[in-house]
This record gives structure tokens, C-alpha cells and sequence, in this order.
């Protein structure tokens, strides 16, 4: 449970602190720097950072690839690309723990969200220049372990600790920013890159993460100066009880990291097959790539409130799934999505594939990632033994962490099969994350139900949707 210290309530805007609105508007430009980056990152590398003539002038980058090589094998350019690409995607969600835990030691939340933005601001900067490739990835990184968690403990510090109902609808608030940032942010970097060159759609994004920092710091009087966290670890000891529920939970993240590599592939491998094998005329305009990369988030965002509206009228009923059986909808979604795709490939009978097909791949992809992230989310929050509660939350970011790494190294597959195969064998992992549910779905819900005291939720599930 979160006390706010410092908090200043300075003013108040629809009902909520000033201070949760310079929060959201931060994040929204951050996640608008963040997602238009990513959605050009591997068009980028494979055409043409990887190539003679620029990847010789990346410093460090023959020592980089050499230890690659030596665990992953001879890479191609493509392979090589996806490789990067799982390393850096993963590691944005790994460095988190060590920038919240470096925050709540020393430094505090807002230090810590300012170093973070000024570290990605640089490493968008760097992506300007070939030279320094390798140590823009590792800004980017390093900022996002100190901004991503530390923002967020910031929206629940601005409320009373007993004010649950508010906070919940802060967060809500909070997470339309990073929708919005999400679904923009590939628009005009894509777009950018397409008309004037890459360094262009970078550029874009570094201009909206130093407007980012300028929002946090124009707002900074109205922000929490830390967040202090009460002793949960003296309420009790863990009892055999909570350590049944740790291992259940543990057993449902590893099974939806199946689901994360089903659903992550379309950020790496998906604008590399785009490119190569989707017709993108739209009249005389030709698609830019990264332009899908937009669909997901927007997905999310539109089938947030159809959602909740069929999980009502299933609840009226009886038959609304358990949280198991969302997880388990949400492997069956990807393992369809995946398999539309194998679909469009066999119809275009070797031509390219109408456009409309990868659209519909990132839309399902989206309502499929609403099933089963949020849903993970909320029973982590719900489950977990307090004494571990915000460990085990952290815990269930490591299944990203752990299937973006893996969607690296697949990636590398796909020079060496049919897109066909490649996707194929992509619907096989998602259904593979369905089968586990089915198999051990009924234990693992007789572990949680028969373990420790339930946790009320921190906030709606839904704001954890975009948390990519």
C-alpha cells in the first residue's frame, strides 16, 4: 500500500489531482517516442544500418555481433536484425526492477523518471548516426528502467491511501495517454521515414520524448516528492499456503509467455514479411509499414468497452471465464491470428497479399493481448501473498522479458522457411500456451483458490493494456 509523501494538492481538474494529468501527458509523449521508434527499428537495421557501407561504422558492432555469433550461430542480415531487436525489446522490460529498485533506495521516483527521460532523449538522439547505434539501444534501455515503473508508482502516490475508487479512475486516465502515444506515435514516425529518410522518423521521436520531459518538468510542483511503502513484510510470515499460490502464479506466467511470442513476432519478423510479401497500394498511396504497428494498440483501446460488455452479459448468465480461461481465450486468439495469416499466404498462391489481411492479423493480435496480459495482471494483484505482492507483479513482467529474447532468436528462423511455415509454426506456440490451459488449467485454479488471503486490486486491470 502506497502513502504519498509530499504529495501536493494543489489544484484539481475533473475531479483528480493536476498532477495525474502532467503524469499522463509525459507518458503519452514518452510512448509516442517509444512505439514510433520500435516500428522502425528492424525496416531500419535490415535495410540499411546492417548493410556494407554503415554497419562497418557502428562502434563496437563487429565485437557485438561476434558474441552473438557465438551462442546464436552465423546470422544473416535479417537474423541478425531480429536478434537486436529480442535483446533490446526484452531488456526494456527487464531494467524496470533495477531502476524501481534504485529509485526507492535512492534516489526517488521523480529523480529517477527525469534521469530516464533525459537518457532516452539521448538515445533517440544517437539513433541519428550510424556510429552510435550500439549506445543508443543501451540509453534507451537504461532510461526506460528508470521512467517505466517509476511514472506509474507516481499516479498511485498523488491519492489518499484509502481513496481506491479515484485511483482507479486515475489510472484509467493515465493509461489513455499511453494508448494515444501508442497508436501515434508509429503514424507520424512512419510516415516521416517514408517520405523523408530514417534518421527523420527518429528524429521525431526524440523531439516528443524532450517534449515528455518538459511536461514532467513543468508539472513537477504538483508531483509526490516520493512514495513511501508500508512494511507488509512484518504482517506475517509466508505459510504454505501463499508459497502454493507464488508457484501457481508462476506456473500461469510461464504459460502465457507462450502467448508473448505468438502475439511480440508481429513488431519483429511481421514488418520484415510485410515489406517483402504485402501489397501496400491503397489507391496511389502506398502504405508505410510501420503504419501497422498502430493497429494493436488502437485494437486495445476499441475493445476495451466490447469487452466489458460481453464479460457482463457473460457474468449475467454464469458463464463468464475465470482468469484462466481469458488467458487461455487469449492463446486461442493469437494461434487464429497467426493462422490468418498462413491463410492469405496459401490463397496469394505465391503474389503478394492484400494489405487488408495483415490488418486484421494486428487487430485479432490486439483483442487477443487485452484477453490475456491484463488478466495476468490482475490476478498476480489479486493473488499474491502481500508480503510479495509487488515482487510478483514485477515477476510476471520477466515472461515479456523472457519472450521477447526468445522471439529474437525464432526470428532468425525465417530466412530458412516458407512465411507459410514461419507463422505456422507461430500458431502452434500460441496454441501451445491454449493446450497448457486446458491440461492444467482446473489445478492451477484449485491452487490459487485454496491458497493465502486474497489482495484487493491496486487499480482496474485495464490500465495495464498497453504495457507492451
Amino acid at each position: 500500500m502506497e502513502i504519498a509523501a509530499g504529495r501536493v494538492e494543489a489544484g484539481v481538474v475533473w475531479g483528480h489531482p493536476k498532477g495525474l494529468f502532467y503524469l499522463a501527458f509525459t507518458e503519452a509523449w514518452e510512448r509516442f517516442s517509444f512505439y514510433g521508434m520500435t516500428a522502425l527499428l528492424v525496416l531500419y537495421m535490415v535495410n540499411q544500418l546492417l548493410l556494407p557501407g554503415h554497419v562497418e561504422h557502428v562502434v563496437g558492432f563487429a565485437t557485438f555481433r561476434a558474441g552473438l555469433e557465438s551462442v546464436l550461430g552465423p546470422l544473416s542480415t535479417q537474423a541478425l536484425a531480429s536478434a537486436i531487436f529480442g535483446l533490446y525489446t526484452g531488456f526494456v522490460y527487464f531494467t524496470p526492477l533495477l531502476g524501481g529498485l534504485i529509485a526507492d533506495r535512492w534516489i526517488g521516483q521523480r529523480n529517477a523518471v527525469v534521469i530516464g527521460a533525459l537518457s532516452m532523449s539521448a538515445g533517440h538522439v544517437a539513433m541519428a548516426f550510424d556510429q552510435s547505434f550500439l549506445m543508443a539501444l543501451l540509453l534507451l534501455v537504461v532510461g526506460s528502467g528508470f521512467l517505466k515503473g517509476n511514472i506509474s508508482s507516481q499516479v498511485g502516490a498523488l491519492y489518499h491511501v484509502d481513496d481506491e475508487a479515484r485511483r482507479t479512475r486515475g489510472f484509467a486516465i493515465f493509461s489513455t495517454g499511453i494508448n494515444f502515444g501508442a497508436v501515434v506515435g508509429p503514424l507520424l514516425c512512419g510516415l516521416l521515414a517514408q517520405m523523408y529518410g530514417w534518421h527523420f522518423g527518429f528524429g521525431a521521436a526524440a523531439l516528443f520524448m524532450l517534449g515528455g520531459l518538459a511536461t514532467y518538468l513543468y508539472g513537477f510542483r504538483y508531483l509526490p516528492a516520493r512514495v513511501v511503502r508500508r512494511n507488509r513484510a512484518n504482517d506475517s510470515r509466508l505459510t504454505s499456503a501463499d508459497w502454493r499460490v507464488m508457484l501457481a502464479l508462476v506456473a500461469v506466467m510461464a504459460i502465457t509467455t507462450f502467448q508473448s511470442i505468438a502475439y511480440y513476432q508481429l513488431a519483429n519478423v511481421g514488418p520484415v514479411w510485410i515489406q517483402h510479401n504485402v501489397s501496400l497500394a491503397a489507391g496511389s498511396f502506398s502504405l508505410p509499414v510501420p503504419w501497422f504497428q498502430s493497429i494493436d494498440p488502437l485494437f486495445s483501446i476499441l475493445g476495451v468497452p466490447v469487452l466489458f460488455w460481453i464479460w457482463r452479459r457473460q457474468s449475467a448468465r454464469g458463464r463468464e471465464p475465470n482468469e484462466l480461461g481469458k488467458i487461455g481465450t487469449g492463446a486461442w486468439l493469437c494461434t487464429t491470428s497467426n493462422l490468418l495469416l498462413v491463410a492469405a499466404i496459401l490463397m496469394a498462391g505465391g503474389q503478394r497479399v492484400h494489405w487488408i489481411w495483415p490488418v486484421l492479423y494486428c487487430a485479432l493480435q490486439g483483442i487477443a493481448f487485452l484477453y490475456y496480459w491484463p488478466t495476468l495482471l490482475a490476478l498476480v494483484s489479486r493473488k499474491a501473498p502481500a508480503q510479495v505482492n509487488a515482487t510478483m507483479m514485477g515477476l510476471a513482467f520477466m515472461s515479456i522479458f523472457v519472450g521477447n529474447i526468445l522471439i529474437g532468436w525464432i526470428g532468425g528462423f525465417y530466412e530458412k522457411m516458407t512465411p507459410a511455415a514461419f507463422w505456422s509454426l507461430h500458431a502452434a506456440i500460441g496454441a501451445t500456451g491454449g493446450v497448457l490451459v486446458l491440461l492444467f488449467g482446473r489445478l492451477l485454479t484449485r491452487m490459487l483458490d485454496t491458497g493465502g488471503t486474497e489482495q484487493p486490486l491496486r487499480a482496474s486491470a485495464m490500465t495495464h493494456e498497453v504495457e507492451r
